[in-house]
């Protein structure tokens, strides 16, 4: 029966802490937890701990936030741990090749895409974004390239019509730890086989902020539509009225549909809906946020709202 592993767990988001528990949940050590330095975050810029660092604490588990993996001190600390393996997940760290020889069976990575597609910091956002038909968990063995390692396990998950990256995020934080278990026990028994890149596919998803959520009415409604669904919950897709951030949360293309409004017009509030004409067919809005107000229905805010976006209003 082959021994138990020592693991170095290194990851930041609520994407990572699936993978965590589930380590920790089985026959392995988890010997340390390297996330993040806490960040400043809300209106009083108080520092917040990562989730993976919370959850660490609230199981009595070491954790490490280095502001980066290339100081000596650091790499001389990861040594002491004696690991066999760094599991990775959306650390957002650079590990140089100093730190990646340190375990004895290397450094293995959890990607939220199909490698080698969408290498980088938003694979999930970028593969809504293009329209993708499918994404997926990627385990691979890592180099010190940016996601650009050998692929040890594929995990493909079908994106549907009315994904979120909410949503992706979840259903990819289900299907990554069974995904990890099982290339563990691969490398533990030598049974793995590992896949080179096609470095001709690869494409590469950059760091998202929040001037790329805002929406351009002309341009075509499965473009806004995929703009939406790829910017919820961070950082929500906007638009202009009056020189007012107005964000939107959640709408739906109205299929068949065409206008001769110009693109951002505000054509009527239908039922539950904003209806907005873009180059082609007709956007509804569902849910909405104005300045100072939170998030809510379009029927709720109809009650004694209406009268800051009339009718034919236009949103830039």
């Amino acid at each position: 029966m082959p021994k138990p592993l020592n693991i170095i767990f290194a990851g930041t988001p609520e994407f990572a802490v699936p993978c965590l528990q589930s380590l920790y949940n089985s026959e392995h050590n988890i010997c340390a937890v390297y996330t993040q330095p806490d960040k400043p975050s809300g209106r009083g810029q108080k520092l917040h701990a990562s989730a993976v660092k919370e959850w660490s604490i609230a199981k009595n588990i070491s954790v490490y936030q280095p502001v980066s993996l290339k100081n000596s001190e650091v790499q001389e600390q990861l040594r002491s741990f004696q690991a066999d393996l760094m599991v990775v997940v959306a650390y957002g760290l650079i590990l140089p090749q100093a730190v990646l020889e340190i375990p004895r069976l290397g450094c293995v990575n959890v990607h939220g895409s199909i490698l080698p597609r969408w290498r980088g910091a938003a694979p999930i956002q970028y593969a809504l974004l293009a329209g993708d038909t499918e994404t997926g968990i990627t385990i691979m063995q890592m180099d010190v390239g940016m996601d650009t390692g050998d692929i040890l396990k594929i995990v493909p998950y079908s994106i549907q019509a009315h994904d979120t990256s909410a949503s992706v995020f979840q259903h990819l934080a289900e299907l990554a730890p069974s995904a990890l278990l099982s290339t563990i026990q691969e490398l533990i028994t030598g049974t793995y086989i590992r896949h080179k890149q096609d470095e001709s596919l690869a494409t590469y998803a950059s760091k998202i902020n929040k001037d790329d959520a805002r929406i351009f009415w002309n341009k075509p409604a499965k473009v806004i539509d995929r703009q939406i669904r790829a910017y919820y919950p961070w950082p929500i897709a906007y638009t202009i009225f009056n020189q007012q951030v107005i964000k939107i949360h959640q709408a739906r293309i109205l299929q068949n549909t065409s206008s001769t409004h110009k693109p951002g017009t505000i054509i009527s509030f239908s039922g539950d809906e904003v209806l907005v004409a873009t180059l082609d067919e007709i956007i509804a809005i569902s849910i909405w946020q104005f300045p100072n107000m939170k998030k809510m229905p379009v029927k709720n805010w109809l009650n004694g709202h209406q009268h800051l976006l009339p009718p034919e209003s236009i949103l830039l």
